[in-house]
């Protein structure tokens, strides 16, 4: 039996399903997420980010061939050359210096979720780290095409967080998700159903820190 990120998503289609439609996410879509809220996600996913850059450094030092190397050092790149440096412009925009970022501590719920998948991928392998960290970069994709095809959702200037799905939605960010889908699909492909469960299970504990990391955001949580 081979195994492709549509067989964890399926192994986990409720917290998955939690996870994409979340409150958080809905209310981005149509405009109605509080300011404030928004602003402690923000402040909280520029911490979260960092970690995901060492994450990706991570996966290079455990990857056994040049093509695995190069692609943990395009994810690297991406965070650290690309997505940081837009969030750290998006957060100006949104009255927080970067000298406010770099003073923060981290809430209960990013060190939750950010330590989880540096701990998974220090005690297993590659494949465990890539699964660890798909909920974020694949889902992330996932959650901003969802967005764009629900009726509610509002574009444009009349939605304040136009800006953070225009991100998302960008053709650079889907190319790098679908991307992280092909390689676990390769990967996925060759693994036993033992341990396709051991992945599933990496899976849905990445997806529930995940939807707790949008609750951290909607109730403004430390």
């Amino acid at each position: 039996m081979s195994f492709t990120f549509e067989d964890l998503k399926k192994d986990n289609l409720e917290p998955w399903t939690d996870y994409i439609q979340h409150d958080f996410v809905r209310q981005l879509g149509d405009g109605t997420l509080a300011p404030k809220a928004f602003r402690h996600y923000l402040k909280q996913d520029y911490l979260f980010l960092i970690q995901f850059g060492r994450a990706f450094a991570l996966a290079a030092y455990k990857s056994p061939t040049l093509a695995d190397l190069r692609h943990a050092k395009a994810g690297f790149d991406a965070i650290i050359d690309l997505e940081l440096g837009l969030h750290i412009d998006y957060c100006q925009q949104w009255g927080i210096s970067e000298q406010d970022l770099a003073d923060l501590p981290e809430a209960r719920a990013t060190l939750a979720y950010t330590r989880y998948v540096l701990d998974t991928g220090n005690r297993g392998d590659l494949l465990d780290m890539h699964v660890a960290l798909a909920p974020c970069l694949v889902g992330y994709a996932e959650v901003a095409r969802w967005l764009i095809e629900q009726p509610e959702t509002i574009r444009g200037d009349n939605n304040p967080y136009e800006a953070w799905l225009a991100m998302y939605e960008s053709a650079e960010f889907q190319a790098a998700a679908q991307a992280e889908r092909a390689w676990l699909n390769e990967r996925l492909a060759d693994v036993t159903p033992t341990r396709f469960k051991q992945l599933s299970r990496i899976f849905n504990d990445a997806t529930r820190l995940e939807i707790d990391f949008w609750g951290m955001g909607l109730n403004q949580q430390m």
